[in-house]
């Protein structure tokens, strides 16, 4: 997109394109400037900081509320256990005004939602009832295609005030290959599910065609209008009890408290520049990609520019909006945790990338894998920020969102089954902390699946599901664990779809700490070689995936004895890198 493009409060174009940005010759560097995001809706309303505060904590327990009953009303394994789903409210604008401690990808997915609905669907000729579905992630304001948006017009004394929104991660939604989004499954814009509370029928209908098993597609789809309906409620409610106007203004009131906490987060960080590179590879590309970022932090801003190779023919790629959301995310955990998520975060962070590049891709390119790109996005800042905070850098997470998808038939029902799982791996060493084992990181933050809940709605047995010995970098606090889980196929053939990244390259230590160990992925025997990911298993034939620990922090010899010990009683470390590595003596071998 060029730079002098007119552009939209919300980084997006002024005048979307339905193919996106396909067929430009000279992909241009892009920005998310935006004019106009500072203005308040209701400046002359003055709202006092106690009432600004409650409001705002008001805000968040309704997301949270819409979250819950999203989780506890859903269908899918991959989002009643796993709670891969989120909420969030907008403002009239398309403003972030809240968004539940959820995944923060799906903030790439929602963000742009509001913006490219109106775009479709004035104001004027949306009505109380209406209710939008979308998962495009070219012309709806999604990433990727599973993750299907629902938005709710939120209206009080007539007229829209705010929008709820919620994302669910419908598993089966992408099974068709990826070397573009044609492939990748229904592609939604913005259109109505619901006019004025009553469904479109036809358009369900289509969806659900497109589906491998729509009954979890059904029922995922009314969890996520309960959730709507319980925050339109909630948001009502906080109308009727301190009258619109000054909820409105505590919100405009909010962002900018939230704008002024970031900026002097950021004030924190030592002005200068900083750059950074880090190899990314995964099962779906031949060979290694180098991704670069250059970083500037000047009078409470930060620009983050990055630099990556072309758009690739597999879903690795990632969209605008969803580089945004995972530098946002970064840039909020170095900066302040307590910090609101919301739209006045956004203000001081300057980001820009060449369009038409993995790191900001443009139609037609495949997206469905971008989470593991995300990943190494936050890698590169907290690589290229390590000397100028050391003491809030973490080392080098997993990193690889190994993702498995087994599909065939059940042969205990006689239906299609598509079980997907993004599995966890090592949490990176801190600077007074070792790492956390086996749990999702960053822009996932999702949860293994329980394996009783496993097998017991699939025809798949759990062979082996433990922590990887050795596989946490060394240090003077350690990398967290990797995962291994095996997983074998009982009286059904099944296809088997298994990738990961951080194969060849390793999560990286810092100042002395060692790298973690990397991901593996090992057919048991009899099992046909798998292509760029793809496989198949018969009864009884296995798959290990082995996930990745994650780097050390500090020299492993300044490690305390007693925790090194420890260590090697629990099977953390071995006898040899106990040795070797840590420097313990026989003699002090636990006996």
């Amino acid at each position: 997109m060029d730079a002098d493009q007119p552009r939209s409060s919300a980084g997006l174009p002024a005048q979307s394109d339905p193919q996106g940005e396909a067929g430009r010759s000279a992909p241009q560097p892009r920005d998310n400037r935006r004019k106009g995001d500072e203005l308040p809706l209701r400046a002359n309303l003055r709202v006092d900081p106690i009432t600004v505060e409650v409001i705002g904590n008001a805000l968040s327990s309704i997301v949270d509320e819409m979250g819950e009953t999203l989780v506890r009303a859903a269908y899918s394994t991959n989002v009643k256990e796993r709670r891969d789903s989120s909420t969030c409210l907008f403002d009239v604008r398309g403003r972030t005004l809240c968004q539940a401690m959820h995944i923060p990808m799906h903030l790439g997915s929602l963000m742009g939602v509001v913006e490219h609905l109106t775009a479709r669907h004035p104001l004027a000729e949306i009505r109380e009832g209406d209710v939008f579905v979308g998962n495009d992630a070219y012309t709806g304001g999604g990433t990727h295609l599973p993750d299907i948006v629902m938005a709710e017009p939120i209206f009080f004394e007539g007229a829209v005030v705010a929008w709820a929104t919620n994302i669910a991660h419908h598993a089966d939604f992408v099974d068709r290959g990826h070397a573009h989004i044609f492939q990748e499954g229904l592609r939604i814009p913005p259109v109505r599910l619901y006019r004025e509370g009553q469904i479109q029928q036809d358009l369900l209908d289509l969806i659900l065609l497109n589906c491998q098993v729509p009954r979890e597609r059904l029922n995922d789809l009314r969890a996520q209008m309960a959730a709507n309906r319980q925050g339109i409620q909630r948001f009502q409610s906080l109308c009727r009890k301190y009258g619109k106007d000054l909820v409105l203004a505590a919100s405009d009131a909010l962002l900018d408290a939230t704008e002024r906490m970031t900026r002097a987060g950021i004030a924190t960080i030592p002005p200068g520049v900083y750059t950074f590179e880090d190899r990314f590879d995964t099962d779906e590309i031949p060979d290694e990609k180098i991704f670069k970022t250059r970083i500037e932090v000047k009078d409470g801003e930060i620009s983050l520019h990055f630099d990556s190779p072309p758009q690739v023919r597999a879903g690795l790629n990632l969209v605008w909006t969803g580089l945004l959301a995972t530098v946002y995310y970064a840039v909020k955990t170095l900066v302040g945790a307590e910090i609101p998520a919301n739209a006045g975060l956004f203000r001081p962070i300057r980001v820009s990338a060449p369009a038409g590049t993995m790191l900001n891709c443009v139609a037609p390119a495949a997206v469905n894998s971008r989470t593991q790109t995300c990943q190494r996005v936050v890698d590169l800042i907290h690589g290229a920020l390590a000397p100028a905070i050391p003491d809030r850098i973490i080392a080098a997470c997993n990193g690889a969102c190994v993702s498995s998808t087994f599909s065939g038939v059940n042969p205990r029902t006689g239906a299609f089954y598509v079980y997907l799982e993004t599995i966890g791996g090592g949490f990176g060493a801190r600077a007074s902390k070792d790492g956390l084992d086996g749990v999702h990181v960053h822009i996932t933050n999702t949860s293994n699946l329980p394996v009783e809940a496993l097998e017991a709605e699939y025809p798949l047995v759990v062979e082996r599901y433990a922590l990887v010995e050795d596989s946490g970098g060394p240090g003077t606090w350690r990398g967290g664990l990797g995962i291994v889980r095996q997983i074998r196929a009982e009286d059904h053939d099944c296809h088997a779809f298994v990738h990961a990244a951080r194969k060849r390259s390793a999560p990286w230590g810092l100042f002395g700490g060692h790298d973690g160990g990397r991901a593996r992925i090992e057919y048991g025997p009899g099992v046909e070689p798998p292509v760029r990911a793809q496989g198949f298993l018969k009864p009884g034939q296995t798959v290990a995936i082995i996930t990745p620990g994650a780097g050390g922090y500090g020299d492993p010899r300044a490690r305390d004895r007693a925790l090194v010990r420890r260590d090697l009683a629990d099977g953390v470390i071995s006898a040899e890198v106990a040795r070797d590595v840590y420097g313990l003596m026989d003699q002090e071998m636990p006996s």
